[in-house]
């Protein structure tokens, strides 16, 4: 047990005096696991890549870092430029298994909040996320139907990736969207599943809990489109606490990364289908 250290705490609690605080992070600082029996190198990383770095650093050495220093680097984010290709479900070398479309709506007015519609895919054996578009929705402030217009870009937009499911967040404004969407979609004879989203959560605690983890361990990739939107500046200026800049297409990304993914498969591969024997007597 020499290994083990013992640190002296001052507690003001006066039924804790006397206590000593003991701290065995999960690998110390040479590199060597605690419990190399239960948690690996391997496993250790693992759980590294799953979590992030902030919550592993939180939760396996004991080393607490407040919320409010976390950053989202865009140096962090892995880019790519190849399309999905839907013949073998691909993006490069990448086995896509789903994909989700989240829409954080605003009026769409340049001087509102912004109104976006983000396409998120995942490649879950490797536990890989990437941005693969995102839509910034403007209206012009003449425009006498501007969510209904936003309705008629959002579908093309979901119509163009080949999907027909969405998510819509109906806090506020969103509360009118889906049975718009529904109209503006049957009046062209396309059929798109609408699912509503009511966020309760602190906006920055769902983008830095989504987000950061798959960021800071190397797992979150973006299409080279994505630099040409303002979600890179989004990131720059963006911090837990709040009230810096425009976060919306971060908050759209944090909706689609944690909503329930569409499955994907290749083009002409069935779904594997199991039947039973029934012919038995009980």
């Amino acid at each position: 047990m020499s290994n083990i250290v013992y640190k002296n705490f001052a507690f003001s609690t006066p039924f804790l005096r006397g206590y000593r605080e003991l701290k065995i992070p999960i690998i110390s600082a040479d590199g060597t696991p605690a419990w190399p029996e239960l948690f690996p190198i391997k496993r250790i990383d693992d759980l590294k890549d799953s979590v992030g770095m902030r919550y592993f650093s939180a939760q396996m050495m004991l080393e607490f870092i407040a919320p409010d220093r976390a950053r989202l680097d865009p140096d962090a984010l892995n880019l790519y430029d190849s399309e999905f290709d839907a013949r073998n479900a691909k993006i490069g070398e990448n086995h896509i298994t789903g994909a989700s479309i989240y829409w954080d709506p605003s009026t769409g007015n340049k001087r509102s909040d912004g109104s976006v519609c983000v396409l998120i895919y995942r490649d879950d054996k490797k536990r890989n996320i990437f941005i693969h578009d995102i839509l910034y929705l403007i209206v012009s402030d003449e425009e006498l139907h501007p969510l209904a217009r936003q309705c008629e870009m959002v579908l093309d937009f979901v119509t163009r990736h080949n999907l027909r499911r969405i998510y819509i967040e109906t806090n506020g404004i969103g509360n009118a969207l889906p049975e718009i969407m529904s109209n503006v979609s049957a009046s062209r004879n396309i059929s798109i599943n609408v699912q509503k989203v009511t966020n309760h959560k602190n906006k920055e605690t769902r983008i830095l809990d989504a987000i950061e983890p798959v960021l800071s361990s190397g797992r979150l990739y973006a299409h080279r489109r994505v630099q040409s939107t303002p979600l890179i500046a989004e990131m720059l200026g963006w911090t837990p606490i709040g009230g810096v800049g425009h976060d919306d297409g971060l908050d759209a990304t944090a909706g689609a990364i944690c909503a329930v993914p569409v499955p994907i498969r290749p083009i002409g591969q069935h779904p594997i289908t199991f039947s039973a024997n029934t012919n038995f007597k009980v």
